[in-house]
């Protein structure tokens, strides 16, 4: 059976991960896979520290989206892919990769997930997980202070600079096409619910 491609796409801290995993969860039947873009940013370690900061990182070309795309169609045909890995500490690629086997479902989430055609075109349903903009800088704020050890003011002077206006460039034209729109986040349950049956309809159709 071909596997089913979840998209997940959304703004920082939008609560897209939080929806993958509870996606994840309900579907025990199913094995799940997960393909997160985060790992899929270009290389900049050729270049000093203080220059890799000011790297737009919300804008589509810092990401390598033909191998994410490649990667994408690989497991969408059943196919086991190595996933890059990505240290956001120090913004340079791992040198180690993790190995992803397809599964029945392949959930797939990125801030930028809808601004390409090809990645639109390999999604067999798109959700847009919508928030308020105020919880979403308070989210980024929280994890990017406590797990990617940066100071409030980079994160800050990063959001206004670049964060916000990618975000109103790239990432929020992407509601258009996207097949559900679930506001909250992962603390809509009804909306979740929804996700999951549709999931679970295109699934007995296949099998069928």
């Amino acid at each position: 059976m071909k596997p089913l491609v979840i998209g997940i796409a959304g703004g920082t801290g939008s609560g897209k991960t939080t929806v993958a995993r509870k996606i994840a969860e309900a579907l025990p039947e199913a094995s799940v896979a997960f393909l997160d873009m985060d790992g899929y940013y270009r290389n900049y370690a050729h270049l000093p520290m203080d220059e890799r900061r000011r790297v737009n990182w919300d804008h589509p070309d810092a990401f390598d989206l033909d191998l994410f795309v490649s990667h994408l169609a690989q497991l969408a045909r059943g196919e086991p892919v190595d996933k890059p890995l990505y240290d956001f500490a120090t913004h340079v690629r791992s040198p180690h990769t993790e190995r992803i086997t397809s599964a029945d479902v392949i959930v797939v989430d990125g801030i930028l997930l809808f601004a390409d055609e090809r990645i639109r075109g390999l999604c067999d349903v798109k959700v847009f997980v919508d928030a308020d903009a105020d919880i979403r800088l308070v989210r980024r704020i929280q994890r990017d202070m406590s797990e990617r050890a940066r100071p409030l003011e980079e994160i800050l002077e990063q959001y206004l600079t670049t964060v916000r206006p990618m975000h109103q460039q790239f990432v929020e034209p992407g509601k258009r096409y996207a097949d559900i729109i679930l506001p909250r986040g992962g603390q809509n349950a009804v909306a979740i619910e929804m996700i999951l049956t549709t999931i679970q309809r295109r699934l007995d159709a296949r099998r069928a």
